[in-house]
């Protein structure tokens, strides 16, 4: 096993529990009277990130040398989700969920950025492909991601308008 192998294996698992963390909370946001916004590209985020995953463990050899101080700040990008994770705890989904009445959350990274999520998943479609010196695939779903996410945005404001207070 290469550490291409290691590092791609340890992301898919870790996106796929994401995943069922996603739709455990987005089965309890419904049950609680949410509303989903901009379903319409929710697949083309599934697909941009499934793309992603796939032209990194397939189209970069397995050889090629990992650049470790990319890697050191791709794993630190790892603390900042996480801590994005925690501070929405049972609101963070990978779909845009409102439940009606709920307070905006604005606490952890949310007090210095509106997106912090979107800023941090931008910066892992670029970074990691340049831990293996892929910079083609970092170019190119940057550019897929940054379109992607001018839709994903405008739907989560538009759902968010007019919703005040501070949640922790």
């Amino acid at each position: 096993m290469t550490a291409h192998d290691l590092i791609m294996g340890l992301v898919v698992v870790q996106r796929l529990l994401e995943l069922a963390l996603s739709r455990r909370n987005a089965k309890r946001l419904m049950a609680r009277g949410g509303v989903e916004a901009g379903a319409g590209h929710y697949p083309l985020i599934v697909g941009l990130h499934a793309s992603w995953l796939a032209a990194l463990a397939f189209a970069v050899p397995r050889e090629v040398p990992v650049q470790v101080p990319l890697l050191v700040l791709y794993l630190a990008l790892q603390g900042l989700r996480y801590w994005i994770m925690a501070t929405l705890g049972e609101y963070w989904t990978t779909r845009v969920i409102t439940v009606p009445g709920a307070a905006l959350v604005a606490g952890g990274p949310y007090r210095v950025a509106r997106h912090p999520n979107y800023m941090v998943v931008a910066a892992e479609l670029a970074l990691l492909p340049m831990v293996f010196g892929a910079w083609q695939i970092a170019v190119l779903f940057t550019i897929a991601n940054a379109g992607v996410m001018v839709l994903r945005i405008r739907a989560e404001n538009a759902a968010l308008a007019g919703r005040r207070g501070r949640a922790p």
